[in-house]
């Protein structure tokens, strides 16, 4: 199966392991992964800030970057679902009308393609550590990704995964949020945190490094003894 690989700007240059780790993945998977080095940003960070038509512009690069008819896989659920539920209106009533909705059928975040498209749930991967699993708005409420990283998750050897209390809540990052009402952000993520730790995990799980970047940098600060990691990095993890 060919796949187009989507890496988000902020994995691109902060976590570049993480989408080495996809590859490693879908690659054992069977999957024909490629990059296209000419793409760039999906919009989603001027759309966001207000600018819808900067916001397009970038949008429209992405369209060409990806045209064609093979699977396109992220291990980002915020890119996703900024793509599937956004391009349709920011292109609506114009002739890239149709290219947008061939689009949106072809993205998927890393875990949904996974288990949706290739059906797969084991990797041979092996992580001994007890961990919590945090629901990144985008994955859950844009996505609609609930039970696929567990799926995944409850099938690597050694990782003991419970919930926390409040596990669909939001972190507090959401972007500009994060930087506009920084207190408000760093409650909510100190929250997060503490639902977390009260599990008795050592590990935080989650499908976007977006929220754990922002929960890291808090844990960082607080000097806590709790580790984030991308479910990308912990499928690639053991072999």
């Amino acid at each position: 199966m060919r796949v187009q690989l989507f890496i988000p700007c902020f994995i691109d240059q902060l976590y570049p392991q993480t989408a080495f780790n996809m590859v490693k993945v879908l690659e054992k998977a069977a999957c024909e992964v490629n990059y296209n080095t000419n793409q760039t940003c999906c919009g989603q960070p001027a759309y966001n800030a207000g600018f819808a038509g900067d916001s397009k512009a970038v949008a429209q690069k992405f369209l060409k970057d990806f045209e064609g008819s093979d699977y396109i896989v992220a291990p980002s659920a915020s890119c996703v679902g900024f793509v599937r539920n956004y391009y349709p209106d920011l292109f609506d009533n114009t002739a890239s009308h149709n290219e947008v909705k061939n689009i949106g059928n072809r993205i998927f975040e890393f875990t949904e393609f996974l288990i949706k498209i290739l059906k797969i749930e084991k990797f041979g991967a092996s992580l001994p550590v007890k961990a919590t699993y945090h629901d990144s708005c985008a994955g859950l409420r844009e996505c609609k990704i609930k039970e696929e990283p567990r799926r995944l998750l409850n099938q690597v050897q050694g990782l003991e995964l419970v919930e926390m209390e409040d596990n669909e809540t939001c972190c507090g990052f959401g972007g500009t949020f994060a930087v506009k009402f920084d207190p408000i952000s760093i409650a909510m993520a100190e929250q997060k945190i503490g639902h977390a730790m009260d599990t008795g995990a050592t590990h935080l799980i989650s499908t976007d490094h977006s929220c754990l970047m922002h929960i890291d940098g808090v844990i960082k600060n607080k000097k806590l003894s709790l580790e984030c990691m991308h479910i990308a990095d912990v499928l690639a993890s053991g072999w």
